[in-house]
């Protein structure tokens, strides 16, 4: 049976992703922060293995997968905060790059070492990483880091034969976004983003991105001049 560790599972894409690998017949590890939602899985799937973590704690991640083997890894656990009217708040700016950047790599550093040849890592971040947007410096730089650093360990992990996969989702109607106060344009379900993610994995896809036609349109918008980027996302975000 084929085994995969999930996190971020008590929620969101990481929480359908573990019911859907469950229901294909995988071993299904899931990592979460909150012990009491990561328990609602096995009302799902009883089978699913929880393993409550909070990646940001490198010991407690190290001691937590030190023996942890699998096929495949999907770090997908994060969080989202904006700056408003250009004021920088640290504290926020730590706390979201200590999620979404730092707690990716303290799973890596627990899991690569035991990971087989042929093994598979997706880390998610997102396509706001593509273009400059108002209030999203603190989230689009978390994910602009996560994906210089997947793009740059899948180089050097060739060498292994273990293979790394960077999915970048536009917006999913998760909790998280259920805070935004604007307009999400060609948001998608969990359901859906789950079954980009899961189709593009099986493929062996090095880069995830979706929904399609958001993602081409930000990679357009990506090739403009800043002057050009900056005049387009401001009336987006009017």
């Amino acid at each position: 049976m084929k085994r995969v560790l999930i996190t971020g599972a008590s929620s969101g894409i990481g929480f359908q992703l573990a019911c859907d690998y469950a229901a294909e017949g995988w071993q299904v590890i899931a990592c979460g922060r909150d012990g009491d939602k990561l328990a609602r899985l096995q009302q799902h799937a009883p089978h699913i293995t929880l393993c409550p973590l909070d990646m940001t704690d490198l010991a407690a991640t190290r001691a937590a997968l030190a023996e942890t083997s699998v096929e495949l890894a999907i770090l997908c656990a994060g969080t989202c905060e904006y700056l408003d009217h250009g004021v920088v708040e640290a504290e926020k700016v730590h706390h979201v790059m200590n999620t979404n950047f730092n707690g990716p790599v303290n799973c890596l550093d627990a899991l690569l070492p035991q990971l087989a040849a042929g093994s598979r890592v997706a880390l998610v971040g997102s396509t706001a990483s593509l273009v400059p947007l108002p209030r999203a410096e603190t989230y689009g730089a978390s994910k602009a880091a996560l994906a210089y650093f997947a793009r740059s360990l899948a180089q050097d992990l060739r060498h292994r034969n273990i293979h790394i996969s960077l999915v970048q989702p536009g917006f999913v109607a998760t909790p998280l976004t259920a805070r935004n106060d604007f307009a999400m344009p060609m948001i998608i379900s969990v359901e859906q983003a789950a079954r980009y993610i899961r189709r593009g994995l099986a493929r062996g896809k090095r880069e995830i991105a979706f929904p399609p036609l958001f993602a081409l349109i930000l990679r357009l918008t990506a090739r403009l001049p800043q002057s050009w980027q900056r005049l387009l996302t401001q009336q987006i975000a009017r």
